[in-house]
């Protein structure tokens, strides 16, 4: 038996406010933390790979995977079919490896009502300011005005719903942060629930405590 079962790890947050990179600094921090692998019903892109970047279903097979109760949270978005397959995630934890998941609030709410809910960590990283945030998306140089535009009205949309989340980070400070990030993980790590041999050491410790009468 593992020592620890593995944290299903949420990060959410607007565009902008650094999700991707702390969770590039998280991944780097530790390896046995895995970053959890989506499956979709879009074609593969050229380069990509089943398995490693997607699992690639058709639309039947999703949904049935869906009906079956095999995906821990999905989504329909620009007209392809997106989501979490339970069963990769749930060997991982069982070996004492943390799954990383990018999804959004209503990604985070499915994830948590799944039966593997009990072992997930959620945490938003919210921006210091808006203006803080429309700078940063003009800043790192990806997007035109109008694609900036829009991300910025659905960011207030994705932060309003911030009080679903277990911790909530203002990002003002990406080291800062990023430390901040690192003790919580290191702290949930240890709740009861995550240490499967913490009742069979306490069994030891009555049948000792037994023999001493």
């Amino acid at each position: 038996m593992v020592d620890r079962r593995g944290l299903l790890i949420i990060l959410s947050s607007p565009s902008g406010a650094g999700k991707s990179t702390l969770a590039k600094r998280l991944m780097a921090w530790d390896s046995d933390l895995e970053f959890s692998i989506s499956a979709t019903t879009r074609a593969p892109r050229p380069g990509e790979e089943h398995g490693r970047d997607y699992f690639f279903l058709s639309e039947d097979a999703f949904k049935q995977q869906v009906a079956d109760g095999q995906m821990l949270e999905h989504a329909h978005v620009f007209g392809n079919f997106y989501g979490s397959p339970a069963d990769p995630v749930r060997n991982s934890i069982n070996t004492g490896k943390d799954v990383l998941f990018d999804v959004d609030w209503q990604g985070e709410v499915q994830i948590r009502n799944s039966d593997l809910g009990k072992h997930a960590l959620s945490i938003f990283i919210l921006p210091p300011s808006i203006p803080e945030l429309r700078r940063r998306l003009e800043t790192r140089g990806q997007d035109s005005d109008d694609v900036i535009g829009r991300r910025m009205l659905k960011s207030w949309d994705e932060i309003s719903h911030w009080g679903y989340y277990d911790y909530v980070l203002i990002n003002d400070d990406l080291e800062s942060t990023e430390e901040k990030l690192k003790t919580i993980v290191s702290a949930e790590r240890m709740r009861r629930i995550q240490q499967p041999t913490l009742q069979q050491h306490v069994r030891k410790l009555q049948n000792e405590f037994e023999g001493l009468s």
